[in-house]
Protein backbone atom coordinates (compact mmCIF):
# COMPACT_ATOMS: atom_id res chain seq x y z
CA UNK A 1 0.00 0.00 0.00
CA UNK A 2 1.29 3.44 -1.11
CA UNK A 3 1.62 5.84 1.54
CA UNK A 4 -0.84 8.95 2.02
CA UNK A 5 0.57 12.28 0.96
CA UNK A 6 -0.26 15.28 -0.85
CA UNK A 7 1.81 17.64 -2.82
CA UNK A 8 2.18 21.03 -1.41
CA UNK A 9 2.54 23.03 -3.97
CA UNK A 10 0.08 21.98 -6.40
CA UNK A 11 0.00 22.49 -10.38
CA UNK A 12 -1.13 25.93 -10.49
CA UNK A 13 -0.04 27.63 -13.87
CA UNK A 14 2.29 29.66 -11.51
CA UNK A 15 4.38 26.62 -10.28
CA UNK A 16 4.46 24.60 -13.41
CA UNK A 17 5.98 27.69 -15.29
CA UNK A 18 8.55 28.11 -12.80
CA UNK A 19 9.11 24.19 -12.54
CA UNK A 20 9.76 24.68 -16.47
CA UNK A 21 12.39 27.23 -15.81
CA UNK A 22 14.66 24.53 -14.83
CA UNK A 23 17.45 23.23 -16.42
CA UNK A 24 20.35 20.70 -15.68
CA UNK A 25 22.76 23.48 -15.36
CA UNK A 26 20.99 25.40 -12.63
CA UNK A 27 19.33 22.06 -10.92
CA UNK A 28 21.63 19.08 -11.78
CA UNK A 29 24.64 20.28 -12.23
CA UNK A 30 26.33 17.85 -9.18
CA UNK A 31 24.85 14.76 -11.96
CA UNK A 32 26.50 16.11 -15.15
CA UNK A 33 29.98 14.93 -14.45
CA UNK A 34 28.61 11.63 -14.23
CA UNK A 35 26.63 11.94 -17.78
CA UNK A 36 28.18 10.01 -20.82
CA UNK A 37 26.55 8.95 -24.17
CA UNK A 38 24.69 5.82 -23.85
CA UNK A 39 24.23 5.70 -20.34
CA UNK A 40 20.18 4.67 -19.87
CA UNK A 41 18.39 7.43 -17.42
CA UNK A 42 15.46 7.32 -15.24
CA UNK A 43 14.03 10.78 -14.16
CA UNK A 44 11.91 10.58 -11.27
CA UNK A 45 9.21 13.36 -11.02
CA UNK A 46 9.72 15.22 -14.11
CA UNK A 47 7.15 17.36 -13.89
CA UNK A 48 6.82 19.80 -17.27
CA UNK A 49 10.41 17.79 -18.16
CA UNK A 50 12.59 20.77 -18.81
CA UNK A 51 15.69 19.14 -16.29
CA UNK A 52 14.87 15.74 -18.68
CA UNK A 53 15.21 17.34 -22.25
CA UNK A 54 18.50 18.31 -21.22
CA UNK A 55 19.74 15.24 -19.72
CA UNK A 56 18.28 13.27 -22.45
CA UNK A 57 20.53 15.50 -25.03
CA UNK A 58 23.94 14.79 -22.68
CA UNK A 59 23.02 10.71 -22.87
CA UNK A 60 21.88 10.36 -26.28
CA UNK A 61 21.55 8.37 -28.54
CA UNK A 62 20.34 6.22 -25.13
CA UNK A 63 16.84 6.45 -24.06
CA UNK A 64 15.52 8.59 -21.09
CA UNK A 65 12.15 8.09 -19.24
CA UNK A 66 10.75 10.80 -17.62
CA UNK A 67 7.88 9.42 -14.74
CA UNK A 68 5.52 11.49 -13.42
CA UNK A 69 1.79 11.22 -11.27
CA UNK A 70 0.40 13.97 -12.98
CA UNK A 71 -0.86 13.56 -16.90
CA UNK A 72 -1.19 17.31 -17.05
CA UNK A 73 2.38 18.03 -16.48
CA UNK A 74 3.01 15.27 -18.62
CA UNK A 75 1.44 16.11 -21.40
CA UNK A 76 3.32 19.83 -21.47
CA UNK A 77 6.55 17.99 -21.12
CA UNK A 78 5.67 15.51 -23.99
CA UNK A 79 5.01 19.03 -26.15
CA UNK A 80 8.31 20.66 -24.89
CA UNK A 81 9.65 17.31 -26.15
CA UNK A 82 8.04 17.94 -29.30
CA UNK A 83 9.15 21.66 -29.90
CA UNK A 84 12.30 20.78 -28.85
CA UNK A 85 13.01 17.98 -31.61
CA UNK A 86 14.24 15.53 -28.79
CA UNK A 87 13.64 12.30 -29.90
CA UNK A 88 15.02 10.14 -27.43
CA UNK A 89 12.47 10.40 -24.59
CA UNK A 90 9.42 9.62 -22.95
CA UNK A 91 7.54 10.53 -20.70
CA UNK A 92 4.93 7.89 -18.60
CA UNK A 93 2.73 7.79 -15.59
CA UNK A 94 3.71 6.34 -12.53
CA UNK A 95 4.41 6.51 -9.15
CA UNK A 96 7.98 6.75 -7.28
CA UNK A 97 7.21 3.69 -5.27
CA UNK A 98 6.54 2.03 -8.16
CA UNK A 99 8.65 2.79 -11.25
CA UNK A 100 7.80 0.54 -14.70
CA UNK A 101 11.25 0.03 -15.31
CA UNK A 102 12.57 -3.90 -15.02
CA UNK A 103 14.84 -4.83 -12.35
CA UNK A 104 18.51 -4.03 -12.88
CA UNK A 105 18.00 -2.19 -16.22
CA UNK A 106 18.52 1.77 -15.45
CA UNK A 107 22.17 2.99 -15.29
CA UNK A 108 21.44 6.49 -13.28
CA UNK A 109 18.40 7.36 -11.95
CA UNK A 110 17.58 11.19 -11.31
CA UNK A 111 14.76 12.88 -8.85
CA UNK A 112 14.76 16.73 -8.64
CA UNK A 113 12.80 18.37 -5.16
CA UNK A 114 10.74 15.03 -4.84
CA UNK A 115 11.85 13.10 -2.25
CA UNK A 116 10.74 16.01 0.13
CA UNK A 117 7.44 15.71 -0.66
CA UNK A 118 6.87 11.44 -0.22
CA UNK A 119 5.23 10.43 2.99
CA UNK A 120 8.07 7.44 2.44
CA UNK A 121 11.51 8.67 1.23
CA UNK A 122 12.83 5.14 1.92
CA UNK A 123 10.06 3.18 0.19
CA UNK A 124 10.63 5.24 -3.17
CA UNK A 125 14.59 5.03 -2.42
CA UNK A 126 14.30 1.30 -1.98
CA UNK A 127 12.15 1.08 -5.57
CA UNK A 128 15.19 3.39 -7.48
CA UNK A 129 17.43 0.81 -6.11
CA UNK A 130 15.21 -1.98 -7.32
CA UNK A 131 15.42 -0.57 -11.05
CA UNK A 132 19.52 0.18 -11.13
CA UNK A 133 22.19 -2.04 -12.43
CA UNK A 134 24.74 -2.97 -10.05
CA UNK A 135 26.86 -0.10 -10.36
CA UNK A 136 24.60 2.49 -11.44
CA UNK A 137 24.03 5.71 -9.42
CA UNK A 138 21.15 7.26 -8.23
CA UNK A 139 21.65 11.23 -7.89
CA UNK A 140 18.79 13.35 -5.75
CA UNK A 141 18.37 17.34 -4.84
CA UNK A 142 16.21 18.83 -2.44
CA UNK A 143 15.50 22.22 -0.83
CA UNK A 144 15.91 22.63 2.66
CA UNK A 145 13.63 25.78 3.15
CA UNK A 146 15.00 25.51 6.89
CA UNK A 147 18.11 27.53 5.47
CA UNK A 148 15.99 29.96 3.43
CA UNK A 149 17.15 33.56 4.45
CA UNK A 150 15.94 36.53 3.27
CA UNK A 151 16.46 40.86 4.28
CA UNK A 152 15.22 43.06 4.72
CA UNK A 153 13.65 41.40 7.55
CA UNK A 154 10.27 40.65 7.77
CA UNK A 155 8.24 38.80 10.43
CA UNK A 156 5.76 37.94 8.04
CA UNK A 157 8.28 36.02 5.77
CA UNK A 158 9.21 34.66 9.10
CA UNK A 159 5.75 33.27 9.20
CA UNK A 160 5.67 32.46 6.14
CA UNK A 161 8.13 29.60 6.44
CA UNK A 162 7.08 27.94 9.67
CA UNK A 163 3.66 27.65 7.69
CA UNK A 164 5.30 26.03 4.99
CA UNK A 165 6.77 23.63 7.42
CA UNK A 166 3.60 23.26 9.23
CA UNK A 167 1.48 22.42 5.93
CA UNK A 168 4.38 20.30 4.02
CA UNK A 169 4.44 18.08 7.72
CA UNK A 170 0.80 17.84 7.37
CA UNK A 171 0.81 16.77 3.43
CA UNK A 172 3.45 13.90 4.96
CA UNK A 173 6.08 15.83 3.66
CA UNK A 174 10.11 16.85 4.87
CA UNK A 175 10.84 20.69 3.95
CA UNK A 176 13.69 20.29 5.47
CA UNK A 177 15.04 17.03 3.06
CA UNK A 178 18.13 18.41 1.43
CA UNK A 179 20.10 17.84 4.90
CA UNK A 180 18.97 14.77 5.41
CA UNK A 181 19.53 12.85 1.23
CA UNK A 182 23.00 11.67 2.70
CA UNK A 183 21.67 9.77 5.65
CA UNK A 184 18.54 8.45 3.69
CA UNK A 185 21.00 7.26 1.12
CA UNK A 186 23.09 5.19 3.20
CA UNK A 187 19.88 3.79 4.80
CA UNK A 188 18.64 2.94 1.54
CA UNK A 189 21.74 0.83 0.82
CA UNK A 190 23.38 2.78 -0.89
CA UNK A 191 27.47 2.69 -1.37
CA UNK A 192 29.95 5.50 -2.09
CA UNK A 193 27.76 8.23 -1.08
CA UNK A 194 28.95 11.53 -1.81
CA UNK A 195 27.11 14.67 -0.31
CA UNK A 196 26.79 18.15 -2.02
CA UNK A 197 25.05 21.35 -1.67
CA UNK A 198 24.46 24.54 -3.68
CA UNK A 199 22.67 27.59 -3.87
CA UNK A 200 19.83 29.56 -5.44
CA UNK A 201 20.22 33.24 -5.04
CA UNK A 202 17.63 35.92 -5.73
CA UNK A 203 19.19 39.43 -5.51
CA UNK A 204 18.30 41.29 -8.33
CA UNK A 205 15.16 43.22 -8.93
CA UNK A 206 13.88 41.15 -11.83
CA UNK A 207 14.73 37.69 -9.61
CA UNK A 208 13.37 39.17 -6.48
CA UNK A 209 10.29 40.40 -8.03
CA UNK A 210 9.17 37.02 -10.12
CA UNK A 211 10.28 35.24 -6.71
CA UNK A 212 7.98 37.17 -4.67
CA UNK A 213 5.21 37.04 -7.00
CA UNK A 214 5.57 33.41 -7.39
CA UNK A 215 5.10 32.46 -3.86
CA UNK A 216 2.45 35.67 -3.08
CA UNK A 217 0.21 33.66 -5.43
CA UNK A 218 1.29 30.27 -4.18
CA UNK A 219 0.18 30.98 -0.63
CA UNK A 220 -3.26 32.45 -1.92
CA UNK A 221 -4.31 30.89 -5.26
CA UNK A 222 -2.30 27.45 -5.47
CA UNK A 223 -2.61 24.52 -4.05
CA UNK A 224 -0.70 25.29 -0.75
CA UNK A 225 -3.13 28.14 0.47
CA UNK A 226 -6.28 25.34 0.06
CA UNK A 227 -3.90 22.98 2.42
CA UNK A 228 -3.13 25.52 4.92
CA UNK A 229 -6.83 26.85 5.30
CA UNK A 230 -8.08 23.19 5.54
CA UNK A 231 -6.16 22.01 7.92
CA UNK A 232 -7.05 24.89 10.35
CA UNK A 233 -3.13 26.26 9.92
CA UNK A 234 -4.52 29.60 7.98
CA UNK A 235 -7.08 32.14 6.95
CA UNK A 236 -7.73 33.00 3.88
CA UNK A 237 -6.85 36.83 5.62
CA UNK A 238 -3.47 35.22 7.15
CA UNK A 239 -2.36 34.27 3.38
CA UNK A 240 -3.33 37.55 2.24
CA UNK A 241 -1.22 39.56 4.72
CA UNK A 242 2.08 37.18 3.80
CA UNK A 243 1.23 37.24 -0.21
CA UNK A 244 1.26 41.28 0.44
CA UNK A 245 4.84 40.85 2.59
CA UNK A 246 6.30 38.69 -0.14
CA UNK A 247 5.35 41.75 -2.70
CA UNK A 248 6.73 44.33 -0.45
CA UNK A 249 9.55 42.10 -0.29
CA UNK A 250 10.08 41.85 -3.52
CA UNK A 251 10.43 45.50 -4.40
CA UNK A 252 12.53 46.83 -1.92
CA UNK A 253 15.81 47.65 -3.22
CA UNK A 254 17.71 46.00 -0.54
CA UNK A 255 15.53 42.54 -1.11
CA UNK A 256 17.94 39.36 -1.02
CA UNK A 257 17.05 35.84 -0.99
CA UNK A 258 19.16 32.67 -0.59
CA UNK A 259 18.73 29.05 0.53
CA UNK A 260 20.60 25.71 0.35
CA UNK A 261 19.89 22.68 -1.40
CA UNK A 262 21.01 19.60 -0.68
CA UNK A 263 22.41 17.14 -2.90
CA UNK A 264 23.13 13.68 -3.15
CA UNK A 265 24.79 11.05 -5.48
CA UNK A 266 24.83 6.78 -4.43
CA UNK A 267 25.89 3.84 -6.50
CA UNK A 268 24.02 0.81 -6.17
CA UNK A 269 26.52 -2.14 -5.26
Amino acid sequence: MQPTERYTHGHHPTVVAAHASRTAANSAAYLIPHLRPGVVLLDVGCGPGSITLDLADLVAPATVVGVDNVPAVLAEATAAAERRGTSNVTFVEASAYALPQADASVDVVHAHQVLQHLADPAAALAEMRRVLRPGGIVAVRDADYGTMVHTPHDLLLDRWRDLYHEVARRNGGEADAGRHLYGWLRHAGFVDVVATSSTWTYADPEACRSWGELWAVRITAGAFADHAVDAGLATRDDLDELAAAWRMWATHPDAYFCFVHGEAIGRRP
